[in-house]
């Protein structure tokens, strides 16, 4: 079955005050089409793209579906890629995360269900950053490839986490995240060049397999809901254009601004 090409026209309807029950023609949500049936068949208020209140909807009934978000951002559904950007935008949508004996878990959330799914890495991919100007105030403004908008302010960390490549548990806890003052980065990932050619992000994942038990240091933003996001190469290649390099003892230091405030993100020497 072609998973994500069926048919799913206005994906970005209106999501907030959804049914508290299952319409009973579409039985159980744990398929891409019942899902979007049911997700469009919703009625709210706000326009565009809205988050619902995911943490308002204690649903009981939980399934399981075959469908992964892959460590380079890609969802993949019974072995297929989908590639639908508006389906998988709808999808993240109803992003949501838990801790559960200590492992974490993905579902996506509606106020019936919760049907589980796998993530290899992180359930979001950052690809763009800009500077925003509002209220004699600059911003530094990331978004993911699903649609998210977050600044970087202290609510909106970003965080260095090691990630295994050949790692095929897609459960990783909040503990796996690393101080970002004691990184195993190494100083030449801040310089220029070397670091659109050094830095392990989303676009390194397709040699994974050649990478075999290879540990990389990846750039993460948290976003929403518990969340995070992977920040693709030349985008974290594109922050350490905009910010200040600089040296403390030994080790390489990028300073972003933001909102007025300042964030260091330090890489000792190897």
């Amino acid at each position: 079955m072609n998973n994500d090409n069926n048919s799913v026209e206005g994906s970005h309807k209106k999501l907030i005050e959804a049914p508290t029950s299952k319409p009973s023609s579409l039985g159980s949500l744990d398929n891409l089409d019942a899902l979007s049936q049911y997700i469009k068949s919703t009625k709210g208020t706000r326009e565009g793209r809205a988050i619902p209140s995911l943490e308002k909807w204690h649903p009981k009934d939980i399934a399981d579906m075959d469908l992964t978000i892959k460590a380079n951002g890609e969802w993949w559904h019974e072995g297929g890629q989908m590639t639908r950007e508006s389906l998988v935008s709808l999808f993240a949508t109803i992003l949501w995360k838990e801790e559960n004996n200590g492992i974490t878990e993905y579902f996506l959330k509606t106020p019936v269900q919760k049907i589980r799914i796998q993530v290899e890495d992180a359930p979001l991919l950052i690809n763009d950053v800009g500077i925003v100007h509002e209220d004699d105030m600059s911003w530094l403004e990331f978004t993911t490839t699903t649609g998210d908008v977050v600044r970087l302010d202290d609510a909106h960390p970003i965080v260095l986490k090691t990630y295994n490549s050949n790692k095929s548990d897609s459960n990783y806890s909040d503990s796996n995240y690393s101080d970002s003052n004691n990184s195993d980065f190494s100083e030449s990932d801040f310089h220029n060049s070397d670091t659109a050619n050094q830095l392990s992000t989303a676009d390194d994942v397709a040699d994974s397999q050649e990478l075999a038990s290879t540990e990389q240091v990846r750039p993460y933003m948290m976003v929403r809901n518990g969340l995070t996001a992977l920040i693709g190469r030349n985008t974290f290649y594109h922050l350490t254009e905009i910010g200040a390099l600089s040296e403390d003892n030994g080790n390489t230091i990028l300073t972003l601004q933001s909102g007025g405030q300042s964030y260091s993100l330090s890489m000792p020497t190897e």
